[in-house]
């Protein structure tokens, strides 16, 4: 068949000149596509050089609002908490049990509540103070935080968790001795040492458990419960992730004493804070630490299941 020809300076239209450049553009695409790609894995494919390698966000915390508080409160507790509202006018009963809520700037981060009712003998006082916290580091988690939140709180307290043990993997094992030597050589053969002196006994010591959180607070303040009582500032186990109690005595005087007991929690990434406090007035007895600890414990773990509900 016969080629036709073509004259010089002309060539193939406009559109056989758009196809011939599309197979072209094809083919090189398809060529480097194939060189680029040749040897790499393909997981690396998908990430940009320019982008840096793949960054983690921390999960966030469990809670993302806060309930009530001051309704959180059921009044039966409220009246065993504040004994002296019930001798109150019923308006005024009604005013100490419904409490006052705290100022806050956003209520799905922190909430409070107080109440307060006199007597002729004493003066209670109820504070909730409940926190939902958010971490702003990528890196670190809104339970990660919180935890870091609850540490401050409790250093603040001077409360010192107690050390975990952990058993060894393997078992000591006594040194072997070929022979047995006699008297005060045979310790040191076993010591691995020549004999000393006689040894002298340890001096007693204080207690290394630190200071309450009142009790450097100034002169009008006074230690907590002995260690020996069992109500001492510590750690508590079977309230949320993590909990402690505190509890403070100012010095009795002529005008009367004030106990102040703290309990705080953390439930992932919210902390709560049940602080009770009684002021007796003239010559009432001390707060009891034991009645004021049962009751704002008491308070917590109904707070505790407010918050797995």
């Amino acid at each position: 068949m016969q080629r036709k020809a073509y004259a010089r300076g002309r060539g193939p239209g406009r559109g056989g000149v758009a196809v011939a450049s599309a197979v072209v553009l094809a083919l090189g695409l398809g060529a480097g596509l194939t060189g680029c790609s040749s040897g790499a894995p393909a997981d690396t494919e998908a990430v940009d050089s320019k982008a840096g390698p793949a960054s983690t966000t921390a999960a966030p915390g469990r809670y993302r609002t806060l309930f009530e508080p001051c309704g959180a409160v059921p009044q039966a507790t409220l009246k065993d908490l504040l004994p002296g509202a019930a001798a109150l006018p019923e308006a005024e009963r009604d005013r100490a049990y419904r409490g006052t809520a705290a100022a806050t700037f956003d209520t799905d981060r922190r909430v409070g509540c107080s109440w307060k009712a006199d007597a002729p003998d004493a003066t209670h006082r109820l504070t909730l103070d409940i926190e939902r916290v958010v971490s702003y580091d990528p890196a670190v988690s809104d339970d990660g935080r919180a935890q870091q939140v609850f540490g401050a709180k409790q250093a603040a307290a001077g409360i010192v968790a107690p050390p975990t043990t952990t058993p060894p993997t393997t078992p000591p094992t006594a040194p072997t001795v070929s022979a047995t030597p006699s008297g005060s050589a045979a310790t040191s053969a076993l010591a691995g040492h020549q004999p000393q002196g006689p040894r002298v006994p340890a001096a007693p010591h204080a207690s290394s458990a630190p200071p309450a959180a009142g009790a450097t607070a100034g002169a009008g303040a006074t230690a907590s419960p002995s260690q020996s009582s069992g109500l001492e500032p510590r750690m508590l186990d079977g309230l949320g992730e993590v909990a402690f109690v505190d509890d403070t005595l100012a010095t009795p005087g002529p005008s009367g004493a004030k106990r102040l007991v703290s309990v705080v929690f953390r439930t992932s990434n919210v902390i709560v804070t049940v602080s009770y406090e009684e002021l007796t007035t003239g010559s009432a007895e001390v707060p009891d630490s034991r009645e004021l600890q049962e009751r704002a414990r008491g308070l917590a773990r109904l707070l505790a299941e407010r918050l797995e509900e």
